[in-house]
């Protein structure tokens, strides 16, 4: 018999090593190489008809080829489109991933379903649920269409063979990593089957020009299970969040080679399915506290989308050498900087005191434009002096205690005149080149002082 032969895989990178590694050479991740058995990989499945519509083809130059916008597909969900920079794609390859549980299926169904009202003819491949499970789904859903066609399978062969006869529009795969190809020995969800069987679906969606979406694991880090080469074949990355402790869920694109990854997607679970929130920001703020200290709103940019979130701040005497700083939905960093502007410019004595600051509501706020709203709910908590409920506040915080400009002044003070805020503190620097919308008060400031002395007086 002849010896089997093995070979180390890193989970992260793809990396292939002959030996075992206790650090990966490729991405440096400890504990990240795994065995598999070598194998060839026939070539049989590669002579069916799919792969014999390849043609070989000449290089040209650039300004030669013809230009034009992408055709995309209407998915009927607003917020799926606008994540997606619009609609689908046709022959784009969508990888969707989050948290077990977090409402990936129900999405993918509920948008099968919207297709299959727009004429297109959709199938839908499970290969954790049998056929009348997902059909009891789409019944609660109340997803049931002619047109949207239900297989249990997890062979890649046999997979391709549905695709040959059916032919659909748009195509999902639930999950990749229940998916194999037999001639790969290793098992499925391993680096070489999910590797594998994502490069023939690549193949499926480019050459047919199928919409096709996979929908992947995330490890306990919250990233997709298998190496991130997978990340990097696919055109775009969607990842679904939200807690079980809250009924919304936000989709958000990581990499997306036809729109943007700055756009947000904002849904509520409900006992029918996900429901798009199309104002986000009354949702953010309609359970916000009035009058207390330490609670701002701030206008946030999402793409194109400005959001209205409340800041909440706390601040307390702590009896440890080292003050505690605790930041949940901002990085941990910004805060600490800010503190430090607070204690340096405006002579806070925040050494002894702990800071807690919480975005409420579980949303998570990355953009420098929240530092001034932070600054000011830190001051509130620390003076005891609550803020004043029709302010909204936004600006970067620069280390010398200036405030800078910000991007999108004009959508961020429009959304706060649209849900009746009747002051907005922002930077003086963003005020210039566009038109103030009336009914609502805008303080232009220089500097943190000057903010706190609007906000707090």
């Amino acid at each position: 018999m002849a010896k089997v032969k093995t070979k180390f895989f890193c989970t992260e990178c793809g990396y292939e090593s002959p030996k075992w590694y206790g650090k990966c050479p490729g991405c440096q991740s400890w504990n990240s190489m795994v065995e598999e058995k070598e194998s060839n990989v026939k070539t049989q499945g590669m002579n069916s008809s799919l792969f014999q519509t390849q043609t070989k083809q000449k290089p040209q130059a650039i300004t030669e080829i013809e230009s034009g916008k992408e055709p995309r597909i209407q998915t009927g969900i607003g917020e799926l489109n606008r994540v997606l920079g619009g609609g689908v794609v046709p022959g784009s390859l969508v990888l969707v991933g989050g948290d077990p549980g977090i409402g990936k299926s129900t999405l993918l169904l509920q948008t099968s379903y919207a297709l299959t009202q727009a004429g297109l003819r959709v199938l839908y491949i499970s290969g954790e649920e049998s056929v009348r499970q997902t059909k009891l789904r789409a019944e609660r859903l109340g997803a049931l269409s002619d047109q949207l066609f239900v297989l249990c399978e997890s062979n890649m062969d046999l997979i391709e063979e549905a695709i040959d006869q059916l032919d659909p529009h748009f195509l999902v795969i639930d999950s990749i990593q229940t998916v194999y190809q037999p001639e790969v020995t290793s098992a499925p969800g391993s680096v070489s089957q999910v590797r594998e069987c994502t490069s023939r679906f690549m193949r499926v969606a480019k050459i047919r020009g199928v919409a096709t979406v996979l929908v992947g694991h995330v490890t306990k880090e919250g990233a997709i299970a298998g190496p991130r080469m997978l990340e990097h074949m696919v055109d775009c990355v969607l990842y679904f969040e939200g807690e079980r402790h809250h009924t919304y869920r936000i989709l958000r694109a990581v990499k997306n080679r036809f729109g943007s990854t700055n756009e947000m997607g904002i849904f509520e679970m409900h006992e029918d399915g996900l429901i798009e929130v199309s104002n986000p920001s009354e949702l953010f703020i309609s359970e916000r506290s009035i009058g207390v200290a330490g609670s701002t709103v701030v206008a946030s940019m999402e793409g194109t989308r400005p959001m209205l979130v409340e800041l909440q701040a706390l601040v307390a005497a702590t009896h440890f050498p080292s003050p505690r700083r605790m930041g949940t939905g901002v990085d941990h960093n910004r805060l600490s900087l800010i503190i430090a502007v607070l204690e340096k410019r405006m002579g806070m004595f925040l050494q002894n005191q702990d800071a807690y600051l919480n975005v409420a509501g579980g949303v998570k706020l990355d953009e420098p434009a929240v530092d001034l709203a932070i600054a000011v709910s830190l001051a509130s908590s620390f003076k005891d002096v609550p803020t004043k409920p029709d302010d909204v506040i936004f600006g970067e915080i620069g280390l010398t205690g200036e405030v800078r400009g910000v991007s999108r002044a004009e959508q961020r003070v429009k959304e706060a005149a649209k849900l009746g805020f009747k002051r907005v503190i922002l930077p003086e620097k963003s005020l210039k080149g566009w038109k103030h919308p009336k009914g609502i008060q805008l303080i232009g400031i220089n500097t943190v002082a000057e903010a706190l002395k609007a906000a707090l007086d």
